[in-house]
């Protein structure tokens, strides 16, 4: 059974889009149409205000820790069109800012440390882009792949393998999920995941990945929650998909556990289930929990 460990008071002056907690679990990270982004310590359920992050210009939809082999940093995006990466020197401040989408950036995600300092985001122009820290030059790169979904990108997430090709899964406001492998020209689309039939919310690539096993989990408008599963290993275009559930509304975040056999599912329904992979490859609800009742989105 889950239940309630801590509410935070965030003091944001507006709706808060995300939070995550970094590596060690001792720190929060939040971002909010009030176009902050806040850290906390945490810390025997108490929270102890770090720092106030000022540098974008519109409401702050996403926030992703990177490795803690690179140092205390994270990275933001907004709708102001812009990528912020953060970085503590005794002080929280701005090491760099991306500003080529068209569009709001609606999603951020550093990937797996082995790959280095990696940052994957997703924009409304329909374009993903890869910023990569280059280690020898100590100078920020990037690439950016055009008409990646039509409309819009709302989601992405990395293969957690860290080993193989990089590769990246993507929800797109054409109601598609695409996976991505990056090639000697740049990114290629391995897969074009077409079950959902609205705006796809969020996408989740789940860790434990095998040599013959990779899943990747993704929501939508549409109220489904789809489990997408790959049995050839390094194969990606290979996705046999399996409907989790059809809630009452439309689901928004996706999250695995670290062992990748328990999906935790929220959305406009104002609950968190959870969903656990039995040893048969069924998925069954484990719990069901309704989130903090307060109609201040300020608090978590």
């Amino acid at each position: 059974m889950v239940s309630l460990v801590c509410s935070i008071d965030t003091a944001h002056e507006d709706i808060v889009h995300d939070a995550e907690i970094d590596y060690y679990g001792l720190q929060l990270a939040t971002c909010s149409s009030d176009n902050m982004v806040k850290i906390f310590g945490i810390k025997n359920s108490t929270q102890t205000l770090i720092a106030d992050l000022k540098g974008h210009y519109g409401p702050v939809w996403q926030v992703s820790w990177a490795h803690p082999k690179f140092g205390n940093i994270i990275a933001s995006c907004s709708y102001d069109r812009k990528v912020i990466i953060w970085k503590e020197n005794q002080e929280w401040t701005k090491i760099y800012e991306y500003s080529n989408h068209d569009a709001s950036v609606n999603s951020v995600k550093f990937g797996p440390h082995e790959y280095g300092l990696i940052l994957a985001c997703g924009s409304s122009d329909g374009a993903f882009s890869i910023i990569s820290l280059n280690q020898t030059t100590g100078s920020w790169e990037f690439k950016k792949k055009m008409n990646a979904h039509a409309i819009g990108c709302n989601a992405l997430s990395w293969c957690p393998d860290g080993k193989g090709p990089k590769r990246i899964v993507t929800g797109g406001c054409d109601s598609l999920v695409r996976v991505w492998e990056e090639g000697p020209n740049g990114w290629d689309e391995k897969a074009k995941l077409d079950h959902h039939s609205d705006w796809v919310r969020d996408v989740a690539w789940a860790p434990g990945i095998t040599s013959n096993h990779t899943t990747i989990a993704s929501c939508s408008q549409d109220r489904r929650v789809i489990i997408w599963t790959c049995s050839t290993g390094n194969n990606p275009s290979n996705f046999v998909p399996h409907i989790l559930h059809t809630f009452d509304d439309a689901i928004w975040n996706l999250s695995w556990s670290i062992t990748g056999n328990i999906l935790a599912v929220s959305g406009g329904d104002n609950k968190v289930t959870l969903w656990k992979e039995n040893s048969e490859r069924h998925w069954t609800c484990i719990s069901d929990v309704n989130k903090v009742q307060s109609h201040d989105q300020r608090q978590l």
